[in-house]
């Protein structure tokens, strides 16, 4: 996945002021991590949102929308907007529903990196 800078940018400004808000690159783009749970993504397939099992269905009615799938698997909780909105009120609207969902999931520490020359 090709990470869109544009995209990227826009997503920083309404995901300001959510919470622990960090990028991690991941699915070869570059993911939004909200108090340790991924929020949404950047990818070449579009605009990544974590809407959760229970929005799924109401996810992939809204335009653009369609399930993400992992080695043809599709990837219930998880949808793909493409093209991106191109409007502010768009992405927010988008990117609301992904936080809505994430601040329900209890927070994540990072994993703690392996200290070099310890063999376990």
């Amino acid at each position: 996945m090709a990470q869109d800078e544009d995209l990227a940018d826009r997503m920083r400004v309404v995901l300001a002021g959510t919470g622990a808000v960090r990028e991690v690159r991941m699915f070869g783009g570059l993911c939004f991590m909200l108090n340790g749970n991924m929020v949404a993504g950047t990818s070449r397939r579009g605009l990544l949102v974590r809407v959760g099992k229970d929005r799924h269905a109401q996810a992939l009615a809204r335009p653009g929308a369609r399930p993400m799938e992992m080695s043809g698997r599709p990837m219930e909780g998880y949808v793909f907007i493409d093209p991106p909105p191109p409007d502010e009120r768009g992405l927010r609207d988008w990117l609301e529903l992904a936080v809505t969902f994430v601040n329900t999931l209890p927070p994540k520490l990072p994993k703690p990196k392996p200290r070099p020359g310890r063999n376990r």
